[in-house]
C-alpha cells in the first residue's frame, strides 16, 4: 500500500493548538500497512481517559477548544488523527480505504498500542462510525459515551438529501476544498488562520483520497459491505447500559434526528439529560467547544460509578 506522508512544516505556527503528537505504528486485520497513526495524548496517564474522535474531513485540530478545559478538569485526553487526515499517513489510492480498514487501523491504536480502558468516548460524524463500532465490539473497555453530530448507519435507512448532496459534491467537485468545507458546516465565522490549518494536511490533492472516500464508505443500502457489520453492532449497542449521553447541535441538516435512535433504543441513555446544541452546526466543536466539553466533564463526575456497572444487560 502506498501511503503518503504530510511534511511537519506544513503544520507549523497552528493557531492554539500547542500539543506535540505522539505516533503508533497501526496495521489493518487483512494485513494492510502498516501505517503510521498521530495522536495527542495529554494529561496524567493514571487520569480518566477521554477519547477524541473527530469525523471527515477534520483532525484532532477541531478539538483544540475542548482540550484545555478537559485538561484543567484533571482528565486525560487522547485525540487521533484517523488514517487519510491531519499529521497521520494517507493512502494514495482510494481503493485502500474501506471501513473496515479504518476501523482496524483506529482498534489497533486504542485496544492494541494504548490499551485503552474505562474510556469515555466523544464521537463526532465518521468519530461515531467508527468509535460506535469499537464500542461494540469491546463494550467492556467503554464506561461512557458522548455522541454529537453522528450516527451508526445500516443501510436500511436512506441518510436523506442533505446527504446525498454532500456525497455528490465531494465527487465532483474538482478541489477538494477542506478549509471551505469546515467553514460551510459551522454557524460561526472562521479566522483564516484556522481555515489554512484544516487545509494543512493535504498540500497537494493526492493527499485527499481517504477524504475524497469516506463519503462513499457510509451504508446507504443493505447491500453495502459494513451494512452486516453495523447491523451487528447495533444489537450489542441495545444491550450496552453504561451512561450514554446525546449532545447534537440544532443547526445540522446532515445528522438531524441521528440522536433519536440512540435515545430510544440504548439503555444506557435511558435517564441522561441530552441536549440540542443551540447554533451547533456540524463540526460543533468550532462552535460549541466549551460547552460540550462541560458536557463531557458533567458526564464523569455523575457518573463515577460507570465503569463498575456492567456495560451489557440481557
Amino acid at each position: 500500500m502506498d501511503l503518503l506522508r504530510t511534511p511537519d512544516e506544513c503544520f507549523l505556527d497552528l493557531p492554539d493548538f500547542p500539543w506535540a503528537p505522539s505516533y503508533a505504528e497501526v496495521t489493518a486485520g487483512d494485513g494492510a500497512g502498516p501505517a503510521r497513526m498521530a495522536y495527542l495524548d495529554e494529561g496524567p496517564a493514571e487520569a480518566p481517559v477521554v477519547l477524541l474522535l473527530h469525523g471527515e474531513p477534520s483532525w484532532s485540530f477541531l478539538y483544540r477548544r475542548m482540550i484545555p478545559p478537559l485538561l484543567d478538569a484533571g482528565l486525560r485526553v487522547v485525540a487521533p488523527d484517523l488514517i487519510g487526515f491531519g499529521r497521520s499517513d494517507k493512502p494514495a489510492d482510494r481503493a485502500d480505504c474501506t471501513y473496515q480498514r479504518h476501523l482496524d487501523w483506529l482498534r489497533s491504536l486504542v485496544v492494541d498500542h494504548l490499551d485503552l480502558r474505562d474510556v469515555t468516548l466523544f464521537c463526532q460524524d465518521w468519530g461515531g462510525l467508527l468509535g460506535l463500532r469499537l464500542v461494540a465490539e469491546h463494550p467492556e473497555r467503554f464506561a461512557r459515551v458522548l455522541a454529537s453530530n453522528t450516527f451508526l448507519p445500516t443501510g436500511e435507512r436512506d441518510p436523506g438529501e442533505a446527504f446525498h448532496r454532500w456525497r455528490t459534491f465531494s465527487q465532483e467537485v474538482e478541489v477538494f476544498p477542506t478549509g471551505f468545507i469546515i467553514q460551510g458546516a459551522t454557524t460561526t465565522e472562521l479566522p483564516a488562520e484556522v481555515v489554512a490549518a484544516y487545509d494543512a494536511p493535504f498540500p497537494e490533492e493526492r493527499y485527499k483520497e481517504a477524504a475524497r472516500q469516506f463519503p462513499l464508505l457510509v451504508p446507504a443500502s443493505t447491500d453495502d459491505p459494513a451494512s452486516a457489520p453495523n447491523v451487528a453492532a447495533w444489537e450489542v449497542l441495545r444491550r450496552f447500559a453504561r451512561p450514554w449521553r446525546c449532545c447534537f447541535g440544532d443547526s445540522d441538516p446532515v445528522t438531524r434526528g441521528g440522536d433519536k435512535p440512540m435515545r430510544t433504543q440504548i439503555p444506557g441513555a435511558a435517564d441522561q439529560p441530552h441536549v440540542l446544541v443551540e447554533g451547533g452546526g456540524h463540526f460543533i466543536q468550532e462552535d460549541r467547544g466549551p460547552e460540550l466539553a462541560a458536557q463531557l466533564i458533567d458526564l464523569i463526575a455523575t457518573t463515577p460509578d460507570a465503569a463498575s456497572r456492567p456495560a451489557l444487560v440481557g
